[in-house]
């Protein structure tokens, strides 16, 4: 008698899912399901959802539940994000995102080495954990968070290190917004390679 083989269940440490409009970034306004991993290695100071760094505090998921969950909605673009999702082995995510006819998007600081197949790649640099050099030419969309002057500089050299035609983002960190926004702005008219990138989601007071 033939015994059936069948693929392992892959999960993974999830601390949020939920549908919404993406708020940053190139696809701003568009629907979008986020799946916020658990974990993260990076730390940022400034970060809005330490909650997520501890993964062991957050239940497992496994990648059929998040399709199907993601399946739900009628919009077709998934969200991996974090924490720090490059932590982990992706291709099981994007291999079922992809057979299940959805886009597979992950938003990521690049820290570590980035697996899977995925159809746009936010990476967002972080000077607490330095993204890999070999992820710079994977990126579709290099977004730089600007907490005081000298992330101008910072973001440029990164900038310098992604493919030709990448789109650029200098983003005010929310809490230093009414600051940073101003310079921001002066910058992209001097630099018009970037764009402007805000959090319009935390002004919408939605996910």
């Amino acid at each position: 008698m033939m015994k059936t083989v069948t693929e392992p269940v892959v999960s993974y440490p999830v601390m949020e899912h939920f549908y919404t409009l993406q708020g940053e970034g190139c696809y701003s306004g568009q629907a979008a399901y986020f799946i916020r991993l658990g974990g993260c290695d990076v730390g940022c100071v400034w970060c809005d959802v330490k909650e997520s760094w501890d993964a062991s505090a957050h239940p497992l998921m496994s990648t059929e539940t998040m399709v199907e969950l993601a399946g739900a909605h009628p919009g077709k673009i998934v969200v991996v994000t974090g924490g720090e999702p490059s932590m982990y082995d992706l291709v099981p995510i994007t291999t079922i995102l992809k057979s299940a006819g959805l886009r597979s998007h992950i938003e990521t600081s690049g820290s570590s080495p980035l697996t899977g197949d995925w159809d746009w790649v936010t990476l967002s640099p972080k000077k607490f954990k330095a993204p890999l050099p070999g992820n710079l030419p994977l990126a579709d969309e290099l977004k730089v968070i600007v907490f005081n002057k000298s992330d101008f500089k910072w973001g440029e050299e990164f900038a310098a290190q992604v493919k030709p035609g990448c789109k650029l983002y200098l983003q005010p960190e929310w809490d230093k917004r009414e600051a940073m926004t101003p310079l921001i702005i002066e910058y992209i008219q001097r630099h018009p390679q970037w764009q402007l990138s805000l959090q319009t989601h935390k002004y919408l007071n939605i996910p």
